[in-house]
């Protein structure tokens, strides 16, 4: 079961990465990003910005696209072979497909929509079917739903900020935007509390988000880097690495390799023979 959880936390998040020579270090290392919510502690050059709504409409408001396929590879700690190549396939506000492969060989398919998740492991020969419930469990959060795992894997901003629970300053990395109070977020009638910190570039390009639970050592902190703008004007990140902290840990790197924005099939069937795995 171990094996299944690792491999669909890479196929539902594929996120990633740092550097080549960064890969090569031990797996079991956990790199984190160094952030303070210390308002005390931040760079000497941070101001407040004046001009809110320009920084708002910069991190909420991008152009539109209808689809994207991403050819990437995935490096996960734990798993025993990688890295995996990975096709990644996004409808905008639809469905995410993606298909990973081992040296040529099919390991596994996945399909989330609005509904939930559905996806295959074709090495252990079972699959799930499943609401957001399951990936939220894997990764100590409760926030995530379809349109938030698709803002994630685009690099968006995809938490609640209004003026009042934040605070943004300019500084010599960009805009810099920490939460004044906890973000609440409720779900099957259970509160859970985030302290929120993001860094933007200059060009309010996404670059590190940090989520931290208040009330347990649970944290999941993404890092963006290598951003690609296309002829379309839709930006995308070519790195990404996610890092989960706290009763579980693990971290997922993924390297976009290239970028196309036209519609593919799709395809996803269940063999007969495969056995359901039951989520509890």
């Amino acid at each position: 079961m171990k094996k299944w959880t690792l491999l669909l936390i890479i196929l539902l998040t594929v996120l990633s990465c740092k550097s080549k020579k960064g890969l090569t270090q031990n797996s079991s290392e956990i790199d984190s990003i160094q952030i303070s919510t210390d308002q005390n502690n931040l760079p000497k050059d941070a101001k407040n910005i004046q001009d809110r709504l320009t920084f708002y409409e910069k991190i909420f408001i991008h152009p539109k696209f209808e689809s994207v396929k991403i050819n990437s590879k995935i490096t996960a700690d734990q798993l025993r072979v990688s890295p995996l190549d990975a096709t990644i396939y996004i409808e905008n506000d639809k469905k995410i497909w993606s298909n990973i492969s081992f040296l040529l060989f099919p390991a596994a398919r996945a399909l989330i929509t609005p509904e939930g998740i559905k996806a295959i492991d074709r090495y252990n020969k079972n699959y799930i079917d499943s609401d957001f419930d399951y990936l939220n469990n894997l990764l100590n959060v409760n926030f995530i739903d379809y349109k938030t795992l698709e803002k994630m894997l685009m690099g968006r901003t995809f938490m609640h900020i209004t003026n009042s629970n934040s605070n943004i300053v300019k500084n010599s990395l960009g805009y810099q935007l920490t939460s004044i109070a906890n973000q609440k977020i409720v779900t099957n009638d259970v509160v859970r509390e985030y302290k929120m910190e993001m860094q933007y570039t200059d060009d309010f390009n996404l670059n590190w988000v940090k989520l931290n639970d208040v009330k347990s050592n649970d944290a999941i902190e993404i890092v963006y880097e290598n951003w690609e703008t296309f002829p379309n004007e839709v930006k995308l990140p070519k790195n990404v690495k996610i890092i989960i902290k706290g009763s579980k840990s693990s971290q997922i790197l993924l390297e976009n390799t290239k970028f196309e924005f036209s519609r593919m099939e799709t395809p996803y069937s269940v063999p007969g023979s495969y056995k359901k795995i039951d989520i509890k």
